[in-house]
């Protein structure tokens, strides 16, 4: 129906509706129900459109629900309609500055300044932009200079001003997840795909962590979503090629060490190591598996170093300890063997991780004690007759006798090893001491003290009794062995 009365009947009517909608609009606002407040400003509005304060109302609203983008666009209409509206122009800062656009902001507050030089709040955000403005300077420094801990330091406090600014939570989660912090990376990243599903820059993230915890395939999957989105996409580009290119240097790797082809193999792996530096839990695969190449190349000492870089890179990487632990045993480090044992079982206790380190601390134990098979210069595995072989060979060499004519010095040093060589022969031509002995027991510990035993008898008892055996020297330094 319309109403009585002419034109400016309607519209004093439409501005008393108007009004009345505003004052609702106010009474939630006040409870704090913003989305009812929101309802009646946009009734206002679509009652009278031409009304700044209705414009800048809705704009509060929109900033209490966090809804930025389009607060901006109610602040901004609310300006273009009366430019001298102070709350309009102060919104409109607040806006710009929460997304994170801190030059606009200044600009704002600055108009806000011209129309109230005294209004404290305009001159406290302007120091905030300005501050926003610093962070995102220093930012930038930081991140050239890979210092990324910095980089979220300041991002974090920038977002205190700019809490809906999507490039500064963008920011922080790349360095995030190149920090390898990626449970927060993706968090960040998956909360603004949330409000923004067709966001490169978050899909990038997300990529990147995944291309970082060594998931590549699924990595690859965000980089191609992002360059959709974004086609001159530099990062995802670069991260595509490099996920692509570690992905089939690293399957090529893998078939060449099946095929026990080891000298591609670690060709291919040492490729691969030189794709991209940053992607530390692939590398430290890598490295892994190039020290299983050089251990099958017995390349132990190589093996040993591509397995410390391993760990380097990823410190709770067990197969690279476990590999390194077996090297060291191979190379007789049994210290360092059981140090990675160690460590492995206190990771993972599992039987055969506490079998290993117990192998190791006998191995460990027998080093420490004399080496009765390097002092006859034997093989672990004699037999019985290349043990007393040994023991004659060596006892002969050593013997006192021979060495009368010697200095004090080395008439000492002969002694020492012709005693040694006779606890050798005790040991290893005694099955069950030699047993004992190789299964790494004390063998102090069993009664058999090696300080009181004579040597003289064990070579007389050897060479067949007293007088049966003699020195005689035939000219200097030359023996002839008279047997009776």
């Amino acid at each position: 129906s319309v109403p009585a009365g002419g034109p400016a009947e309607v519209k004093k009517d439409q501005r008393q509706e108007a009004e009345s909608f505003k004052e609702q609009g106010n009474a939630y606002y006040a409870k704090k129900d913003y989305n009812e407040a929101y309802n009646y400003y946009t009734k206002a509005i679509d009652t009278c459109p031409n009304n700044a304060s209705y414009y800048g109302n809705r704009a509060a609203t929109l900033m209490m629900l966090g809804r930025f983008r389009e607060a901006l666009g109610d602040a901004q209409q609310s300006v273009r309609l009366d430019d001298s509206f102070v709350r309009g122009h102060l919104r409109e800062g607040k806006c710009h500055l929460s997304l994170g656009n801190a030059m606009a902001a200044s600009r704002c507050f600055q108009r806000v300044l011209e129309l109230d030089h005294k209004n404290s709040q305009a001159q406290q955000e302007l120091k905030n932009a300005t501050t926003v403005l610093e962070y995102e300077k220093i930012a930038e420094v930081d991140f050239e200079k890979r210092d990324f801990r910095k980089v979220v330091f300041c991002m974090d406090r920038a977002l205190e001003f700019a809490p809906a600014c999507h490039r500064f939570k963008i920011l922080k989660a790349e360095c995030l997840a190149l920090l390898g912090r990626y449970p927060e990376a993706q968090s960040v990243a998956s909360d603004i795909l949330r409000m923004d599903s067709t966001n490169a820059d978050a899909l990038y993230v997300r990529g990147l962590c995944l291309y970082y915890e060594d998931c590549i395939e699924k990595a690859v999957q965000f980089f191609v979503q992002a360059l959709r989105m974004a086609p001159d996409h530099e990062k995802a580009c670069l991260a595509c090629r490099n996920a692509k290119a570690l992905k089939a240097k690293k399957e090529d790797g893998n078939k060449a060490f099946k095929d026990g082809n080891y000298k591609l193999a670690y060709e291919l792996y040492t490729e691969a190591l030189g794709i991209d530096p940053n992607n530390i839990k692939t590398n430290a695969k890598l490295y892994c598996n190039r020290g299983t190449v050089n251990s099958k190349l017995r390349k132990l000492e190589e093996a040993i170093d591509d397995c410390t870089n391993a760990v380097k890179l990823d410190d709770t990487y067990i197969k690279a300890y476990l590999r390194r632990a077996q090297c060291y045993m191979d190379t007789e480090q049994y210290e360092d063997a059981v140090r990675d044992y160690e460590k492995v079982y206190q990771t993972e206790k599992t039987k055969e991780h506490k079998q290993l380190l117990k192998n190791a601390q006998v191995e460990l134990k027998k080093s420490k004690r004399k080496d009765y098979y390097k002092i006859l210069g034997v093989d672990k595995n004699a037999s019985e007759d290349e043990i007393k072989k040994a023991y004659r060979k060596r006892a002969l060499m050593h013997h006192p006798d021979r060495h009368s004519g010697a200095s004090a010095e080395v008439q000492k040093e002969e002694e020492k090893k012709f005693k040694e060589v006779g606890e050798a022969f005790t040991i290893l031509s005694d099955p069950k001491k030699k047993a004992r002995y190789d299964s790494g027991q004390d063998l102090e510990e069993d009664g058999l003290n090696m300080g009181d035993f004579d040597a003289n008898n064990i070579f007389k008892a050897f060479f067949g009794g007293p007088g049966g055996f003699s020195f005689e020297a035939s000219g200097p330094g030359n023996f002839f062995f008279q047997f009776g």
